[in-house]
């Protein structure tokens, strides 16, 4: 439960362990981070070779094959890569090469006192470094094509937070700032500064050139595949920055390459979390089974009971009222309840959700009849209503099903012979607690009779 607030704590056992007990702060500071790792490693004897830097991977009839900066070669029939996005990604636009990378630009707002500052791109470093301008700048335009999302409304946390919106405000209320919602075509010099064409996508693309004394790129960050050559290269997915994964965050093109991390987001990419640390720690656990059970025939953890409608909704209840993993990796990881050709029911938690569906097709869970799918999700088109209007989110006070609902809420899908087959949404609520005997047990146990009894009875 704990793991619910807590976005920077590994998993561990070890209540020593947790990030909580470093600092106190809601935004701790990356220093933290450091020491944390650095403890978690030591404390586990983890086996990490430090100041090694895996320059080449190749691989033939025998495996892979890398190599250091120092000459050394490894050998391995299987690789995962969990290098995060290390280098920066550079939009195609002409003249881009004389932007100052928000990386590497200084962070001292006095330097650009008096100046009228461009910055590219829309994400939270991009507003992060308009704010710590507003008050020496003359001008701030930030710039980026699309409609700019908030993370309160999408609920994706990649997308602009509201620590870092302070400058739409001054936008807002007619400072000199500006969002500008288009592309930048080019950047070329222009006396001391520099003169860029935007393409206003508001005005049917009209394109004009704007001058600023100084431009600043913040387009984010990629996954460098540069350490690969040609006999184990990954294919590479949205503007080639993140590999291609399967279901199982192996390479869709190379097998027994695996990915873990931030990497891994293309999966999930502005939906839910595997590119921050409260999601891809799931993802990396679930990515431990999987390869258990692929390489050294360890089955899925799971747990026997009976196939009835009570100790189904006993055991979903439980469950969602107490996963950080179905929070975190909200509408990907599922737990699964598996129902056998003898009507024995088995419960495996944190599942990948397409994972799930072809493992139980390939038979990796064994002889399964039907299974249900229960993940915690947002409502439908939650992301293009405002949370804080009340009347988009009304719902009846009578209404159990929870189809209205906007926020997070468990999910019980039921399916049969790879064929969705039946689906139930438990109602939202406030302290995210689903376990009203009216409100929650009783139309889940209702809907279980219906649907999954009559299977069980079938088989």
């Amino acid at each position: 439960m704990n793991l619910r607030t807590d976005w920077n704590s590994l998993l561990t056992d070890d209540p020593e362990l947790l990030f909580t007990r470093y600092t106190p702060r809601y935004f701790p500071h990356a220093d933290d981070m450091v020491r944390y790792l650095a403890d978690f490693a030591a404390r586990n004897d983890l086996p990490v070779r430090y100041g090694t830097r895996v320059e080449s991977i190749s691989r033939d009839d025998r495996g892979f094959t890398l190599r250091d900066q120092h000459g050394t070669t490894y050998r391995a029939a299987r690789v995962t890569v969990a290098t995060g996005v290390s280098k920066t990604y550079v939009p195609p636009i002409e003249g881009v090469e004389l932007a100052e990378g928000y990386d590497e630009v200084p962070v001292d707002p006095a330097g650009f006192t008096g100046q009228r500052v461009l910055i590219i791109g829309r994400g939270n470093s991009a507003f992060e470094t308009a704010d710590n301008l507003i008050e020496t700048a003359a001008v701030i335009h930030v710039a980026g094509p699309g409609s700019l999302k908030l993370a309160w409304q999408t609920h994706f946390v990649g997308h602009l937070r509201a620590v870092n919106n302070n400058f739409l405000d001054t936008y807002q209320l007619k400072s000199q700032n500006a969002l500008l919602d288009g592309q930048v075509l080019g950047i070329r010099r222009d006396g001391d500064g520099y003169a860029v064409r935007v393409s206003f996508a508001r005005v049917d693309e009209v394109v004009k050139e704007i001058h600023y004394d100084r431009v600043i790129l913040a387009t984010g960050f990629r996954f460098d595949a540069s350490i690969f050559d040609e006999t184990c290269r990954p294919r590479l997915t949205i503007k080639d920055r993140f590999p291609e994964l399967t279901p199982q965050w192996e390479s869709v093109d190379v097998p027994d390459l695996f990915f873990a991390g931030t990497i891994t987001q293309s999966l999930d990419f502005k939906k839910s979390t595997s590119g921050f640390i409260h999601g891809f720690r799931y993802g990396v656990r679930a990515l431990h089974r999987i390869q258990e059970r692929r390489y050294h025939g360890v089955e899925w953890p799971v747990r026997s009971f009976a196939a009835t409608p009570e100790a189904i909704t006993d055991a979903v209840i439980e469950r969602v009222n107490r996963t950080s993993a179905l929070w975190q990796l909200f509408g990907f990881l599922s737990d699964a309840v598996l129902i056998g050709p003898d009507g024995t029911a088995r419960y495996a938690e944190e599942v990948p959700v397409a994972h799930l569906h072809e493992a139980v097709a390939r038979g990796d869970f064994g002889a399964v009849e039907s299974h249900l799918a229960i993940t915690l999700e947002y409502g439908a088109d939650h992301d293009k209503v405002n949370p804080f209007d009340v009347e988009a989110g009304r719902v009846s006070q009578q209404d159990t099903r929870g189809l209205d609902g906007r926020y997070l809420h468990p999910v019980v899908r039921v399916f049969r012979g790879g064929e969705l087959t039946a689906e139930h949404h438990l109602t939202e609520n406030l302290e995210n607690e689903w376990d009203s005997e009216q409100v929650h047990r009783a139309p889940l146990r209702r809907f279980l009779a219906e649907r999954v009894t009559r299977a069980v009875e079938a088989v």
